[in-house]
């Protein structure tokens, strides 16, 4: 499992899912580090944490102080052990969205300064899949079909005072029909444009982490 806490990654992995070409740092207690550390280049790797070092990790992610951090891996024998406790630290927020393509490209949206793909909330008694499809309607006012999941996203984020835990599921989307194409102002979205694959790869590199881990996923290639 992987998620973007204050956009930077956090991989909860058993110890046979540990990827062998990465170039880990058996980490120390957190509160040592500094921000000029010279080990928050690499990835960092807890192995068997405790609780008390979980939430040390999590409050060292989530109030941004080793902005040099590379990334963070928490190895254990007991992995969804250690999901569920990470998961209980936050309010969880369900959400669905798509990456759409046709022969222009791929259509991203820009809200609040950064190029993203179109999602939103659940509503109740709604499907993963007819929460993105709808979605994407409403934000890009064009008509899409969904096919098969890309991925489930997880990022993190704080919204009056409270800790949130975002699951994202996204899907690969085609556009039936983008005739009326606008985007949806009153939910901030002020543009929105078809991005040919290197576009995208441009405009992401000012947006979210998660979102440039999704683009990855749908061209093939590693994050």
């Amino acid at each position: 499992m992987r998620i973007f806490v204050n956009d930077k990654p956090l991989d909860i992995v058993s110890h046979k899912k540990l990827d062998p070409t990465k170039n880990y740092v058996k980490g120390k207690p957190i509160e040592q580090y500094t921000p000029e550390s010279v080990d928050l280049k690499n990835h960092l790797l807890f192995e068997e944490p405790g609780e008390d070092e979980i939430i040390r990790i999590l409050y060292a992610l989530r109030t941004g102080r080793l902005k040099k951090l590379k990334s963070v891996t928490i190895v254990s024998s007991q992995k969804r052990e250690k999901i569920n406790f990470v998961k209980s630290r936050f309010q969880i927020i369900k959400a669905a969205g798509g990456v759409v393509q046709d022969e222009k490209g791929f259509l991203l949206i820009h809200r609040f300064g950064k190029w993203d793909f179109p999602k939103g909330k659940f509503e109740k008694g709604e499907s993963p899949k007819d929460c993105a499809v709808r979605e994407v309607e409403e934000e890009c006012a064009i008509s899409a079909k969904a096919f098969d999941r890309i991925c489930k996203t997880w990022h993190t984020y704080t919204k009056d005072r409270k800790s949130i835990l975002k699951l994202t599921y996204w899907y690969d989307m085609i556009c039936i029909s983008d005739e009326g194409m606008k985007p949806q102002k009153e939910e901030g979205i002020d543009d929105i444009k078809w991005m040919s694959k290197k576009e995208v790869k441009v405009a992401l590199k000012d947006s979210y982490p998660s979102m440039r881990y999704l683009f990855k996923k749908v061209i093939g290639e590693e994050y």
